[in-house]
């Protein structure tokens, strides 16, 4: 018969459950991989309650996160953002728009966005352009990225 024991899980382990979840495992595997490698501890009453503690807090702060973002998405959806380009008579621009320069002119706007999280295909072209702006909780929003010829 093999032993068991509860274990509570310091970091996400493959195949076994996330970080601050209680489990069962075979007490051999916990001996002898999940404790040396500081990927679990043993469940005693008073962790078991600290670890529900630290869940909870993890939980509220998740959502708060979650609100600050859903706030975000309502002001930055639908947002006009202009940015200057070098282009062709023709209206073809000597550069694509990177998606740095466009989360430099939304910050200009006094938005808190990374470069990263800009889905902007290779714009080539001055006009107007609709640009996804991918936010945490896999939340987006969608603005209008106006190009306009820098002068010569």
């Amino acid at each position: 018969m093999k032993k068991v024991m509860k274990v509570i899980l310091l970091k996400n382990v493959q195949n076994l459950g996330m970080e601050g979840e209680v489990k069962e495992v075979a007490m051999g595997y916990a001996r002898n991989f999940l404790f040396p490698q500081n990927l679990a501890e043993e469940a005693t009453p008073e962790k078991m309650k600290t670890a529900a503690e630290r869940m909870a807090k993890k939980a509220a702060m998740a959502e708060s996160e979650l609100a600050e973002t859903e706030a975000l998405v309502k002001k930055l959806e639908g947002q006009v953002i202009e940015i200057g380009a070098k282009a062709s008579e023709e209206g073809t621009l000597y550069a694509t728009v990177s998606a740095a320069k466009i989360a430099a002119a939304i910050k200009d706007k006094g938005f808190d966005v990374r470069k990263d999280q800009i889905d902007a295909k290779h714009i080539k072209e001055i006009g107007e352009h609709t640009v996804a702006v991918n936010l945490d909780h896999g939340l987006e929003a969608k603005i209008t990225l106006i190009i306009n010829p820098d002068k010569k």
